[in-house]
């Protein structure tokens, strides 16, 4: 399936050498979407940040519900991407921006089997501002939170191409190389100051400048690593390192820093896009719903149904097998 993750998954039960790059799945890594929630709320202007700063941590630490719901449910995998090149070339003119329109020309069951994260970013825009409407925190956080990993997963080239493991031009791995090695390794220096959020007046053709923009660097994304990789030491590509019980393959520091300059920044510049949409995105959604007054609204206690569901999830997630189509690995 297809995209997040700066925290390895282990898939080996005992201590033992992988014998390819250790597959990373969902886009960005924990670590990488953690942060975009995290950033994206600082972006906001001061009347809409108050609502959400005594909730920052979990804003955060929620970034990553949708990934662990591949595991539970099948039909969440097609909503971390979309095989745009499946229907065509550039600029996919062909391709009907409007939800209903895409089902009447290609049907839903097609449009599930290469994905459709531009179209259920805007469903969670309405979700949210709904939220926003009913002014139920609880509901507005868990949203804010759900919306900020599909608008990051959407920024990741390789969410957004049908080649997006690199498996049709012999470069599997390339995922996880790019979405989460690269942050891993040398995130914490990206500068992730972008300014303040915008309102957004058509959230529909915002959502398709950004799917389309991420097409528009896999060509770079694929063919730099081709490149590096017919120049570089092989017996310096990979490097072990311990995962909990396992000692896995992985990208060399040494490789993973080549790469970075050869893209020329590119993981750090969609991070930073990330961010600043995602506050945008948040903000349009807030003054869609008529600005609503938050001041006094808390969190109620979850329901019994809402804890269940949680643990359920997280089940779901810690016997890591995933639904539908695994587009990482």
């Amino acid at each position: 399936m297809k995209k997040l993750l700066f925290t390895i998954l282990i898939l080996g039960a005992t201590a033992q050498f992988a014998a390819a790059p250790e597959p990373m799945s969902a886009p960005w890594g924990f670590w990488g979407h953690q942060r975009i929630n995290k950033m994206a709320l600082f972006t906001l202007p001061e009347d809409l940040f108050g609502y959400y700063k005594p909730n920052i941590d979990y804003v955060t630490a929620h970034a990553v519900d949708p990934d662990k719901r591949r595991y539970a449910f099948a039909d969440e995998a097609p909503r971390h991407y979309i095989d745009l090149d499946h229907y065509g070339k550039p600029p996919f003119e062909n391709v009907p921006r409007k939800w209903n329109d895409a089902v009447v020309k290609y049907s839903e069951d097609s449009l599930m089997d290469h994905g459709i994260v531009p179209w259920h970013i805007e469903r969670m825009m309405y979700r949210l501002t709904e939220a926003f409407k009913q002014k139920d925190m609880n509901y507005i956080l868990k949203t804010t939170a759900d919306l900020g990993h599909y608008v990051a997963d959407a920024h990741v080239p390789l969410h957004c191409t049908e080649n997006y493991n690199g498996q049709l031009t012999n470069q599997v791995g390339i995922h996880g190389f790019w979405e989460s090695r690269i942050p891993e390794l040398l995130g914490e220096d990206f500068d992730y100051y972008t300014g303040k959020a915008e309102f957004i007046p058509d959230v529909n053709a915002k959502v398709w400048e950004i799917v389309l923009e991420s097409n528009s660097l896999v060509d770079s994304v694929l063919s730099l690593e081709k490149i590096l990789s017919t120049e570089f030491p092989a017996d310096r590509k990979y490097a072990y390192e311990t995962r909990g019980a396992s000692t896995v393959r992985v990208y060399s520091k040494e490789y993973t820093e080549r790469y970075n300059e050869m893209l020329d920044g590119m993981v750090e510049r969609r991070m930073r896009e990330s961010i600043i949409t995602l506050g945008s995105f948040w903000l349009t959604a807030w003054i869609n719903a008529g600005k609503p007054n938050l001041t006094g609204i808390v969190m109620r206690p979850w329901t019994a149904d809402e804890l269940k569901e949680m643990e359920e999830l997280d089940a779901s997630y810690s016997k890591g097998t995933l639904k539908g189509r695994e587009h990482e690995e």
